[in-house]
Formats: structure tokens, C-alpha cells, sequence
């Protein structure tokens, strides 16, 4: 069975890539770049390294020959996913491949507010059309994401949000992909929809009492309105497109876009309980 990742190199991929190799042999993985120069470190492994890019649909087809299970990472230029997702979805088709797991979000299907859903709701139909079999990995927020909003937090001793007291249940990128990597090597492989978060979720106010303790600093929560948060990073010289994706965020994490109802798909998948945002966020004030 041959495994191909797209977008390797990348954060994800990089760790989707080490969980499989403790789960099969480097001849039967595929990594998938852009850059393959950035890939070195695959390829002394014994890892097929074949040039990927979203942008030149013409070249993915052939990359892709031979290949039984592909995972498509979702691309990180956001506003050109749609057209990127549906070149390479089309090259599956073209190259046969039967099989497909994709990176989606949490909840995609009833998400409102959070701004990087709809690209993903588009992808999922285009793929709900496909010839091939579908797992979608809906992953809820990484915990890195929230890494430099920690050690600002510690910084000014404040901790502006227009979360409520919404709740994110949050776990780090090793936890998608090891669960990832546990769907691409399955004895079989169904159409599925996994919905994957941590354990466990917290408010902003949690988050910032872990900071604390964490940092050894005072940290004072303000809570405001979006209208206020959006006027706030205004003022601070936030680019507008940094301004919407924060805001809009927190209005996602208010309306319990981010929350997980029943939570526990992930960490059985994993045979272990999740990380939890403690785990992630220490080594970054134990420096």
C-alpha cells in the first residue's frame, strides 16, 4: 500500500510523516512538495520524494500515479483554496487514486462565524462528488495557535478577547497527525467523518490562568465586544486581513464554533487522552 502526504515539508505534514513511519516502512510513503529541496531529510530516509504544487494543476496527475492513499492537507493561502483543493482533487480522479482523507475543520458543516469554514465546506462538497472513498479529518483548533497569544498575555500582563466565555477544545498538531496517520494506515479504510478535538475545552479566562501560572505573571482579562476587539487592533496597526481572522475567531469560539458537543473522537482514535494546553504551552516559559 503506497501513502502519499501532500504538503510534507509543512508543519503538519512534517509530523503526519514521523507518525507514519512508526507505523509502516519508508518504501511505501510518498511525500509530496512543492519545494523538494525541503524534503531532504525524507528522502535520506528512503522516502519518494515528487514535486507537488497546488498552483500548476497540470503536474499533479502524474505525481500521484501508483498512490492508494492520499491525504490532502489543506493549503494555507487562504482565499485560494477552493481552486487549489479542486486541482488536486481532480488529479485523484485523473491518476485513479481510491482513496482520500482530508484536513477539514471542526464542525465545517454548521460553522457561522468562523472564517476558514467556508473554504473547507467547498471542498467537502467538491469531494462528497468524488469517485473515490473519503475520510474528512474535521481537526478543531491547534493549541500552537494560541502559543503567541500566551506570551503576549505574559508580556503586557492583559488579555483582550471577544470570546465570552466560549469554550475551545484545542489540541496540538503530533495529536491530528498521529490520528491522521492511524486513518491512512487502517486494515481498511471506509468513508468516514472524524470530528476531532481535545478532551477537554476552556474559556479565555482558563487560558489566561494557565498563563499566569505558567509565567508567574498577573494577567487581567477584558472582555469586549467584537465592534470594541476589531477597534482595539485598529488602533494597535493590525493589518485588516490579521484584524477579520482574530475577530472573527473569537466570535467563532463565542458561538461554540470551537467546542466540541461530544468530545472523545480524537483521543480514541489515539488510545490516549489528548494533550492538554498546559503540555504545549510550559516548555515556552521554562526556556
Amino acid at each position: 500500500m503506497t501513502i502519499a502526504i501532500t504538503g510534507a515539508t509543512g508543519q503538519l505534514g512534517h509530523l503526519v510523516i514521523e507518525e507514519l513511519l512508526e507505523r509502516t516502512t519508508p518504501d511505501q510513503l510518498i511525500a509530496l512538495a512543492r519545494n523538494t529541496e525541503k524534503a531532504s531529510d525524507f528522502a535520506a530516509q528512503g522516502i519518494e520524494v515528487r514535486t507537488f504544487d497546488y498552483d500548476q494543476p497540470e503536474t499533479l496527475a502524474p505525481a500521484l500515479k501508483g498512490v492508494d492513499r492520499l491525504l490532502l492537507i489543506s493549503g494555507n493561502a487562504i482565499g485560494q483554496r477552493i481552486p487549489q483543493h479542486t486541482a488536486v482533487i481532480e488529479a485523484a480522479k485523473t491518476a485513479g487514486v481510491p482513496f482520500l482523507a482530508y484536513t477539514s475543520v471542526l464542525h465545517a458543516d454548521t460553522a457561522k462565524s468562523l472564517a476558514v469554514a467556508p473554504e473547507h465546506v467547498a471542498t467537502e462538497k467538491l469531494l462528497a462528488e468524488a469517485p473515490f472513498t473519503v475520510a474528512l479529518l474535521r481537526n478543531g483548533w491547534y493549541t500552537e495557535n494560541v502559543i503567541d497569544t500566551a506570551k503576549q498575555a505574559a508580556e503586557t500582563g492583559s488579555l483582550l478577547t471577544s470570546a465570552a466565555d466560549g469554550r475551545q477544545f484545542a489540541a496540538p498538531r503530533k495529536d491530528y497527525a498521529a490520528a491522521a496517520a492511524i486513518v491512512l494506515t487502517a486494515a481498511e479504510a471506509p468513508a468516514a467523518t472524524y470530528e476531532l478535538a481535545g478532551d477537554t475545552g476552556f474559556t479565555q479566562d482558563e487560558f489566561a490562568q494557565t498563563v499566569s501560572e505558567l509565567s508567574g505573571k498577573d494577567i487581567a482579562v477584558q472582555h469586549v465586544s467584537a465592534e470594541d476587539h476589531r477597534a482595539a487592533l485598529a488602533q494597535a496597526g493590525l493589518p485588516d486581513g490579521v484584524i477579520d481572522f482574530l475577530v472573527s475567531t473569537d466570535v467563532a469560539i463565542s458561538d461554540g464554533e470551537l467546542a466540541d458537543p461530544q468530545p472523545g473522537t480524537l483521543s480514541l482514535l489515539l488510545g490516549r487522552p489528548t494533550t492538554p494546553l498546559r503540555d504545549t504551552l510550559a516548555p515556552e516559559f521554562n526556556a
